[in-house]
């Protein structure tokens, strides 16, 4: 056996073996992690949670509809250390009666106005550079791969909780953010959550995760809490065209005399 042969076959310092990093594995961030509040989902995230000082994309059929309730309680948690929450180009106004129950109020929210994606990927790089301690959302409807590159080159090494908020059809164009999960509104106040892309292996199938607002949850019923049950069945079809056609016998037709 030759030296070099020796060498190679000798085990790694310990030092060196913890920093590998496998592809077959899930990744550790390069900062720390803020809890999603879903155990289920923090095991899918690399480091066990939603990573500060990187570039995150949560990919929805629509807009403001479902971010409060996914990222709510990482939120929450970005206010009780005593950090901001800066929206920058939202389409619509927080629901604030909905942010108090998760411990946010408006004195925790700046609102960034900014029309374009150009002036809003300006803005989010300001606050980013300015080492902005809590969580930045920025509203993207359209954004290219460069400029994507370009925000999660600045978030490198930040310690702001950063996501870009984009339509699901951007789940179609390439990203350099390194993580991507879309999620759906699903039945019973759940969320359906795939994760797209992460330091790791790829994800297979859908999470789904009970998520009901915490203005309702103390005013729900047991039943309120699964209107599934409350929907008609669908055994049988009203309309004709649904129903199973019955043969019936021939008749001849005889002419009028």
């Amino acid at each position: 056996m030759s030296a070099i042969t020796r060498h190679l076959t000798q085990p790694l310092p310990s030092a060196v073996a913890a920093a590998i990093w496998r592809g077959s594995d899930v990744g550790q961030p390069f900062g720390q992690v803020i809890k999603s509040g879903w155990l289920t989902l923090d095991r899918e995230l690399p480091g066990g949670g939603w990573p500060c000082g990187s570039l995150s994309e949560l990919l929805s059929p629509q807009a403001t509809v479902l971010e409060w309730r996914l990222l709510g309680t990482a939120l929450s948690q970005v206010v009780a250390k005593g950090g901001s929450i800066l929206l920058v180009g939202p389409p619509k106004m927080p629901y604030l009666p909905g942010l108090q129950h998760i411990g946010v109020e408006a004195r925790h929210l700046v609102w960034v106005q900014a029309e374009t994606s150009t002036e809003r990927l300006w803005a989010a790089e300001q606050l980013i550079q300015a080492d902005t301690q809590g969580a930045i959302l920025i509203w993207l409807p359209q954004a290219r791969p460069e400029q994507l590159r370009r925000l999660q080159s600045h978030a490198q090494g930040g310690r702001a909780l950063l996501f870009a908020i984009r339509p699901e059809i951007a789940r179609h164009e390439a990203s350099p953010a390194s993580l991507r999960v879309l999620a759906r509104c699903g039945p019973d106040w759940a969320l359906h959550v795939q994760i797209l892309k992460r330091r790791g292996p790829a994800h297979a199938g859908e999470l789904s995760l009970l998520s009901i607002p915490g203005g309702l949850r103390s005013v729900l019923t047991s039943r309120a809490r699964k209107p599934s049950n409350l929907l008609p069945s669908h055994s049988g079809a009203a309309h004709a065209v649904g129903r199973v056609a019955i043969a019936l016998p021939s008749r001849r037709l005889v002419a009028a005399a």
